[in-house]
């Protein structure tokens, strides 16, 4: 799979799943603040997926 279209897919995903996510946290305190220069979580996610496909530790 390409890597643009593996984004994308999770992108779609998270726009969806962070919403609902953060209303399932109990307390205003474990809402964690964004910083200016931190990965989304759509970006890590990708970078995890493309390990994983990669076969790098087999």
């Amino acid at each position: 799979m390409d890597t643009i279209a593996i984004f994308c897919a999770i992108d779609d995903f998270c726009q969806r799943f962070e919403p609902w996510w953060e209303q399932c946290l109990l307390e205003l305190a474990l809402k964690r603040r964004r910083r200016p220069r931190e990965l989304c979580l759509s970006e890590i996610m990708t970078i995890l997926v493309g390990f994983h496909l990669s076969g790098y530790r087999t």
